[in-house]
């Protein structure tokens, strides 16, 4: 149930930040020939710091998800997977298990190393959601693995009236605290859906690099239409206090934002540490067994 917000909550914003690109993601396929669309690239990882990749996947054939995404390793780094619609169920080497489903999220801190898998539990019906990869900072990078399975009965909802709602993934809106809080790189993730016209106001540190997505409709932002699966990424500007989406008509967006760490990052597929040693490091643990 989303909860009202008075308007003496309300984000008030006296300049919202502009568009500086619209990025249309590349398909592509991964796990057991899954096939999604990669939003975030590699090449927009520093100018996105902290955040590395963003797949959106969703289709209606069982063909284009059914293999799933077998097990595989993860050092460095933490995963946010949000599902829209469908069911996975997520193992660890660790021996954690979890069903993610329609509305919930798994917010995984692979840190030291761990060998998971996410396997569709669903031989029909509709897939859809994202995965989002969080860097950590160099200190955190070698921490104990864990997960937060989170339901989508625990994400605060906010509504905003006029039928806008908000909901809360991570980080703060309105004076209302959502699922998950990090301290260093302090992300803000809010899906934003608007069953018509309306406004949606959030306010940003001057410092966090932020983008927005569209998954339903369109949206605009500083008098820019931004389109259905293009992501919008939102100009760092110190004189801007936050952001104003406003539709026209039913759309969701997601609104992603977070302190950049600045520094080095170094990647090998599902390995991403600070230095090519490093890197080295963590083929070898994986190849030793070290993973939990």
């Amino acid at each position: 149930m989303a909860t009202p917000v008075s308007s003496l909550n309300a984000a008030t914003i006296t300049q919202t930040r502009a568009v500086e690109r619209i990025i249309q993601g590349q398909a592509t396929s991964d796990g057991a020939g899954v096939k999604l669309t990669r939003v975030l690239t590699r090449d927009l990882q520093h100018r996105l710091d902290p955040f590395l990749m963003l797949d959106n996947f969703g289709t209606d054939n069982p063909e284009d998800y059914i293999g799933g995404f077998p097990d595989h390793p993860h050092r460095g780094f933490e995963t946010i997977t949000y599902m829209i619609d469908g069911r996975m169920r997520h193992r660890d080497s660790g021996g954690n298990e979890g069903l993610l489903q329609n509305g919930g999220v798994q917010w995984m801190t692979a840190g030291r190393g761990l060998v998971h898998s996410e396997l569709p539990e669903q031989e029909e019906g509709r897939m859809e959601g994202f995965q989002l990869w969080l860097n950590l900072p160099a200190k955190d990078k070698m921490c104990e693995p864990g997960y937060v399975d989170i339901q989508s009965s625990d994400i605060p909802e906010l509504d905003l009236g006029q039928g806008v709602v908000a909901r809360l993934i991570a980080g703060s809106s309105h004076g209302r605290a959502a699922a998950m809080q990090r301290d260093v790189t302090e992300p803000l993730y809010i899906d934003v859906h608007f069953d018509g016209e309306g406004e949606f106001a959030q306010t940003l540190p001057a410092a966090h690099n932020a983008f927005v997505y569209v998954y339903r409709g369109e949206v605009e932002v500083g008098g820019q239409t931004i389109g259905l699966h293009r992501m919008g990424i939102l100009k760092n500007d110190p004189d801007a206090d936050g952001v104003i989406i406003r539709s026209k008509g039913p759309a969701r967006v997601l609104l992603i934002a977070g302190r950049p760490l600045n520094e080095p990052i170094a990647q090998h597929g599902p390995f991403v540490m600070n230095t090519q040693q490093e890197l080295f490091q963590a083929v070898a643990d994986y190849q030793a067994g070290k993973f939990a």
